[in-house]
């Protein structure tokens, strides 16, 4: 029997998407991309607690204005710069950014 692969929280999938959007913008969002990646890298190899990823993770996000803003920032980026906001999915991340997406299109 496979075991599904565990994935991050919603909040660590946006910080995640805002840190590669904005990455080609300034340098520090590349590193700080890397460092959450890294970190992620260590839960799954189970060197370090879920518990202190996600609060690393939401410190990070706090930095930024939130989950709600990290959300509207990465959907406002990509939609600036190609004109649609295509990534679907069932997660609470993507229906959380669909929504967003929405509202910015059809204003």
């Amino acid at each position: 029997m496979k075991t599904k692969p565990e994935k991050p929280s919603a909040e660590a999938k946006a910080l995640s998407l805002f840190l590669m959007a904005y990455k080609t913008i300034n340098p520090i969002y590349k590193e700080k991309s890397k460092r959450i990646n890294r970190l992620w890298g260590l839960v799954l190899q189970e060197e370090l607690s879920k518990n202190d990823y996600a609060e690393e993770v939401e410190k990070m996000l706090s930095s930024y204005g939130g989950y709600a803003e990290v959300v509207e920032k990465t959907v406002r980026y990509y939609i600036d710069k190609t004109g649609e906001w295509t990534l679907q999915g069932e997660d609470k991340y993507c229906q959380d950014a669909k929504k967003i997406a929405d509202k910015i299109l059809n204003t």
